[in-house]
């Protein structure tokens, strides 16, 4: 068995990030990513994806995006700033290796991968985002739902779905995105449990997120204060208000039922659907701690303060929601929580 001193699961923007903190301390950490290649899950969202936040507020530590730093960055120009950064780690980078499970064991953990193999690391960060569990709600009657159900992770690009009658759930950014992307080439409604709050994108002449770094609220640490992570309003710089207000999509409550193929809404109005799409949200994907005593609650949600585990000292967590701040899985802010957990984990391998 192979021996390390810290092993980052993940080979993301919270894994590349942490790994970046651990080797400016002098650590060679080992990632283990499960894809093909060091970019997360970016390169599998939809394929209109663009940043929320400028390129000036969306690099991770060490290297800013290029290009016009006032830009919103498009998916596949995040998938090759990540490789790029990817590149010039000082990082051991193994691609393809899917870790099945983490166990302790007496100098630290054992970690197993899929298909043989293991490590032994005094050390592990858990860095694996939540793409890989997308939350599907209990609706009534989705179970029997006819038509077509898709995941907004599922979800590419609007042109299979031409002339389809199609619903959309969930009131968030993707939610808003996607439906008016499919509302060009279907009929698509945005059902929400409350009408869509917006915030405005520019203020006085600056993006919001100039300002959320100039006031502190960016890194301010309100995660420990928050047993929910709250709602985000939709970022808008117009446009999405006004396809709502023009009817494309159109925004209905949410429905009272699935049937077959049918959807009740909360008018009591009946019609068939082809396509449900699911923009509801993410869970952290972190089933290979499932067996590691104390690291996740009974929900699988990670049990921690500050991305350190509660109970293993050892054991850190980088890139949860609202982890420490309203920034914490995203570009802009993981490296303040990856750098965190570096400190942190350095101590500790220094003490044992």
């Amino acid at each position: 068995m192979e021996h390390v001193d810290v092993v980052v699961i993940g080979g993301g923007q919270s894994g590349l990030a942490a790994a970046d903190a651990l080797a400016r301390r002098g650590r060679v950490p080992v990632i283990l990513e499960a894809s093909d290649r060091a970019a997360g899950s970016w390169p599998h969202y939809y394929d209109s994806l663009t940043l929320f936040s400028p390129a000036r507020f969306s690099a991770l530590p060490g290297m800013p995006f290029g290009g016009d730093p006032d830009r919103y960055p498009h998916r596949d120009e995040v998938v090759a700033y990540l490789t790029a950064y990817a590149d010039r780690l000082q990082a051991d980078i193994r691609t393809g290796h899917r870790v099945a499970s983490v166990g302790a064991n007496g100098s630290g953990f054992t970690v197993e991968l899929e298909g043989g193999g293991r490590l032994s690391a005094r050390a592990v960060v858990a860095a694996t985002g939540t793409f890989g569990r997308p939350l599907r709600p209990a609706l009534p009657g989705l179970e029997s739902f006819t038509g077509q159900v898709l995941h907004a992770a599922d979800y590419r690009d609007p042109a299979p779905f031409a002339g389809k009658r199609v619903v959309v759930v969930g009131a968030g950014n993707s939610a808003v995105q996607i439906a008016a992307e499919l509302a060009r080439v279907s009929r698509t409604t945005l059902a929400t449990r409350a009408p869509v709050k917006f915030a405005r994108q520019h203020l006085l002449g600056r993006d919001l997120h100039f300002w959320l770094t100039r006031t502190g609220l960016d890194a301010a640490p309100l995660g420990r204060l928050l047993r929910t992570p709250p709602a985000q309003p939709v970022l808008d710089d117009g446009r999405y208000r006004a396809a709502l207000d023009a009817g494309a999509p159109d925004r209905r409550p949410m429905f009272r039922s699935l049937d077959g193929g049918k959807v009740t809404w909360a008018d009591g109005v009946v019609e068939t659907v082809d396509t449900l799409i699911l923009a509801t949200g993410y869970r952290p994907d972190l089933p290979y701690l499932a067996g590691l005593d104390g690291a996740l609650d009974i929900s699988g949600r990670p049990c921690h303060q500050d991305g350190a585990s509660l109970a293993h000292p050892g054991l850190a967590f980088v890139g949860l929601e609202w982890q420490r701040s309203l920034s914490s899985n995203s570009l802009r802010g993981v490296g303040r929580d990856a750098a965190r957990a570096a400190r942190r984990l350095t101590a500790f391998l220094d003490r044992t």
